[in-house]
């Protein structure tokens, strides 16, 4: 069962409105039946399905790239916490450095490939209300489309702040083609109204097919409530509450658990299983996972792929700010800092940096050269820092809320944490956060949710705006968002650029 939807994500349904030219004045007068048109094309079941499955394929695009750069690594470098031995990444090192432009072409992947989730979502959302076909399939398969669309625009929000609100098929005839921005506060609405629908829909609350389940929209609504209780909503308490909620719901479900062994999260046998609550999904030979040239250090000739960029590895200031003992500073625990030839594999080579262990594909870099290593997006440990975050801001530190953390702390082979007051443990929890999802695309999410940075040197945690990477930079206001692109302003003059850019 696990990994279906890995094959079938490949169709992709914004041909809907291309209308494919006939070749012979002959068939003029008559009807192409190779044109597909949204009204033609939504008649069955498996239209049905064919059309939310084309929703996760955008899911894949912001992990790709070209030679040294991929555009999910933009929120890693935006942290501080990140290194590269690539000069010549222009895209990366302007985004590490603090210089960055509109121009970036991280940015306009990540705004383009989630503007094509929503209207291929939008698509399926308006059109299989009225396909005959089983009711409970019917509405299971709208829960997806719905989580799927929220969790774009949840994306859109948080990287670029007010940006277009589109939640019905466009064309080039319709008035919203070139939309003004829609406030931040909409956007949310929007958001928690499709999560609220999808978490009514009948999915499985977990069944390690890679597809969206219930645990799976509980869990992000856990997020976005946590997001809106801080900036830039700043929505407190009630939200606080909500996110404790879900994720106490999801704890409780007992459908997760935490992997006993870091090895499992980059082992693709493990792939929508244990604590990987979802996934962007991949198969080898097929359409491989395309991030594994990046983990590895610039050729060091220790992988069976041809390309080893070097792309990005772990701030050293960072390693060290971990406590003394954690077994994820270990060696080839979330960490590598050593590994075999690839001519000699009796051989050891010494790598120079902290390189990301957890995103490592041992079977692909040892022989294949092509990786089925799925790509976490929410997995429990997540959940269950989320739920000890939120409860303490609610009425400081409680049993529920120590028992969460101390099972990460427990595998990480630390004590546990115990007799902190409210403002000990609300700082332990983000020091946590920052350890146990590190280059996992979370941290840079939580600094600006919480409007603070991670001072490695101190080990505490200071103002956003003023705050400086080890290596020099410092954070101003206008990162706390990304520019919008470019080529978005150009197309479209009811676009006002984010302030700074």
């Amino acid at each position: 069962m696990k990994n279906i939807i890995k094959t079938r994500i490949q169709v992709v349904l914004m041909g809907f409105l291309l209308i494919i030219g006939v070749g012979c004045s002959d068939f003029l007068e008559e009807t192409d039946p190779s044109n597909i048109t949204a009204d033609s094309y939504f008649k069955t079941a498996e239209h049905a399905e064919s059309a939310v499955y084309s929703i996760y394929s955008n899911l894949r695009e912001v992990r790709g790239g070209s030679y040294g750069g991929s555009p999910w690594l933009m929120l890693e470098f935006a942290t501080g916490l990140a290194d590269s031995d690539l000069g010549q990444a222009d895209n990366s090192n302007i985004i590490r450095n603090l210089t960055n432009t509109s121009d970036n072409a991280y940015g306009k992947e990540y705004w383009d490939s989630s503007y094509k989730g929503i209207a291929n979502a939008n698509l399926a959302i308006a059109n299989i209300p009225d396909i005959t076909m089983d009711e409970g399939q019917k509405n299971q398969l709208l829960g997806e489309a719905r989580f799927l669309r929220a969790y774009y625009y949840y994306n859109l929000v948080r990287i670029f702040g007010s940006v277009p609100l589109i939640t019905d098929p466009i064309d080039l005839s319709s008035e919203n083609l070139y939309s003004s921005q829609e406030t931040v506060e909409n956007i949310y609405t929007v958001i928690v109204e499709d999560l609220t629908n999808a978490e009514a829909s009948g999915l499985p609350f977990n069944d390690g097919t890679g597809k969206v389940t219930l645990g799976a929209v509980k869990s992000l609504l856990s997020s976005v409530y946590l997001t809106m209780a801080g900036n830039p909503l700043q929505l407190g308490s009630e939200y606080y509450q909500k996110a404790a909620d879900k994720a106490k719901e999801v704890i409780d479900s007992a459908e997760y658990s935490l992997f006993p062994t870091y090895a499992d999260l980059h082992d693709p046998e493990q792939n929508n299983a244990g604590e990987n609550i979802f996934m962007v999904q991949y198969e080898a030979f097929v359409d491989p996972s395309d991030w594994q040239p990046l983990v590895i250090p610039y050729n060091m000739n220790i992988s069976a792929y041809s390309e080893q960029t070097g792309a990005i590895y772990a701030n050293e200031n960072f390693i060290n700010s971990y406590e003394e003992g954690d077994k994820r500073v270990a060696e080839k625990e979330f960490y590598y800092t050593t590994y075999t030839s690839k001519f000699d594999r009796d051989e050891t080579i010494v790598l120079g940096g902290y390189f990301l262990y957890k995103h490592f594909d041992i079977v692909a870099n040892l022989d294949t050269a092509s990786s089925d290593l799925n790509w976490d997006l929410i997995r429990y440990a997540e959940v269950l820092l989320i739920y000890a975050e939120a409860s303490n801001e609610l009425s400081g530190p409680t049993a529920a809320a120590y028992d969460a953390v101390n099972e990460i702390r427990t595998r990480a082979e630390l004590p546990d944490l115990a007799g902190l007051s409210k403002d000990q443990f609300r700082e332990a929890i983000w020091k946590e956060k920052w350890h146990e999802l590190s280059y996992e695309n979370v941290t840079w999410f939580d600094m600006v949710r919480l409007k603070k940075g991670f001072n490695v040197t101190t080990g505490t945690f200071e103002d956003f705006v003023g705050h400086s990477f080890a290596y020099g930079p410092t954070l101003t206001e206008r990162e706390l968002l990304f520019p919008i692109p470019t080529d978005e302003l150009r197309n479209n003059e009811n676009l006002v650029q984010n302030a700074g850019y």
